[in-house]
């Protein structure tokens, strides 16, 4: 019975990756602290390097657009400020 219960909880969960970037026409100040950074320390061929956040998020859900509407909503409201910054949201598998 256990066992069953734990092939179930694992069938249940879905796995997202968010990716959070700022958009194009926002400065990134520590994206060019690092490139300036690595320019020094001799990778003289570094065009450009923007900063972001990762997230993986695992959740109980069945349904995968459903958990997908979950994962967008988490990122609306906290993950992403969104006038500043654009996400994407992969399943993973």
């Amino acid at each position: 019975m256990e066992k069953q219960l734990q092939l179930n909880s694992r069938k249940n969960k879905l796995k997202f990756s968010v990716t959070v970037t700022l958009k194009k026409d926002v400065l990134d100040p520590q994206g060019k602290v690092v490139k300036n950074t690595l320019i020094n320390l001799g990778m003289n061929n570094l065009k450009s390097i923007r900063q972001g956040k990762y997230f993986e998020i695992e959740i109980d859900a069945n349904d995968e657009s459903k958990a997908e509407e979950s994962i967008d909503k988490m990122c609306k409201k906290l993950l992403a400020n969104l006038i500043i910054e654009d996400y994407t949201v992969k399943k993973i598998s």
